[in-house]
């Protein structure tokens, strides 16, 4: 206390303060030099790298969390979404008393589970008197809360009550079919967040192509009411149909259960925009002599050399110079026999005889 009481009394010199990126202020009065930490080893490199910004992102994983007091059916739900997500999800299985999503503060732990484990979605269960079976849902945007929604859990089945034959279960990383019917989904505002935040949960990674053998498992999720969602878990069976497009079974293999909306947090529209932007991977380059146009769309020009067409010379295996050729050997011939036999002619007039005078 003495040593700060010393500092506040004496300012520290102007050359302290001419970066200000290593300072802050404690209370808004005493000036205290940051420490900036730099990787010392490739290792420490390789995972600042890793957690840097990236054109495209990596696929979101999923950290599940147990709250102060958990029921055995929460318990199991937890459970359900670890093996669903599994390769893409960490869990945690001791108790978090500091965690509380919906209260300021009360994400402080959250966060910081989110930055050590590098995950982007979140599963916290919890089971008080008030809420009981609570499970809330939400993402996070650069480790910080982006948005939450709270659910109740209605009609759990657990995967292990569900009887099937084993050869069509589902493959572990396989990519998913997500269905959503109702249209509460596209009406209320509470189900067009849930179907959101499902969709980040369970979709894995993003691919541009997708080879139909390997969509072997789908979530089915039916609005039941405005606060009411089913949810289950089916394996799709690929039949014959007599075309190119099979036909798809699907059979029920959990877990299922019904999702009943309690709270919700939007995100504000200025962390929205934030969150929404993405960076061009190329700068396009300028195309020339095309113009964008609002009434005709996009036009371009097109420049034509002027064409001599007197001094365009014809090919010589044309049909045309053929037939001329050809017409002006026969002219040709024929006008020569017709010179020799008018020369022969004349003379046959000067000399009837046909015999020549020697002198």
């Amino acid at each position: 206390l003495k040593t700060l009481e010393a500092l506040i009394e004496k300012p520290l010199p102007p050359p302290f303060f001419s970066e200000p990126s290593l300072c802050w202020k404690v209370a808004g009065k005493l000036p205290v030099m940051m420490e900036i930490r730099t990787p010392k080893t490739h290792k420490a490199k390789r995972v600042l790298e890793k957690r840097a910004p990236k054109l495209v992102e990596n696929g979101k994983k999923t950290l599940i969390l147990h709250g102060t007091k958990t029921s055995a059916t929460l318990s199991s739900v937890l459970m359900e979404l670890y093996r669903l997500k599994k390769g893409g999800a960490i869990k945690y299985s001791r108790r978090n008393e500091n965690i509380r999503p919906f209260e300021s503060g009360g994400e402080t732990s959250l966060e910081f589970f989110s930055q050590k484990t590098d995950c982007s979605i979140f599963a916290y269960g919890s089971h008080t008197k008030k809420r009981p079976d609570n499970l809330v849902l939400g993402r996070m945007y650069d480790h910080h809360v982006y948005d939450l929604i709270e659910v109740g859990i209605d009609n759990f089945k657990s995967l292990l009550s569900f009887s099937y034959d084993k050869k069509i279960a589902p493959h572990e990383g396989s990519k998913p079919f997500i269905c959503f019917t109702g249209e509460g989904f596209e009406n209320v505002p509470e189900l067009k967040q849930l179907k959101e935040v499902l969709t980040d949960l369970f979709r894995g990674e993003v691919v541009d192509n997708l080879n139909l053998t390997g969509l072997d498992r789908a979530y089915i999720c039916s609005a039941i009411s405005p606060t009411k969602v089913f949810l289950t878990h089916c394996a799709i069976k690929l039949k014959k149909s007599g075309s190119i497009v099979p036909r798809i079974e699907l059979v029920e293999v959990g877990p299922s259960m019904d999702l009943v909306i309690r709270r919700n947090r939007l995100p504000n529209e200025g962390l929205r925009k934030e969150a929404m932007k993405s960076s061009k991977d190329k700068p396009k380059k300028k195309v020339k002599n095309v113009d964008q146009d609002d009434v005709l769309g996009k036009r371009g020009r097109i420049f034509i050399p002027e064409q001599e067409v007197g001094k365009t010379p014809l090919p010589d295996k044309s049909k045309g110079v053929k037939r001329e050729r050809r017409e002006g050997k026969l002219k040709k011939k024929k006008n020569k026999e017709e010179g020799s036999a008018s020369k022969k002619h004349k003379e046959s007039e000067a000399h009837p005889s046909g015999l020549f005078l020697l002198m």
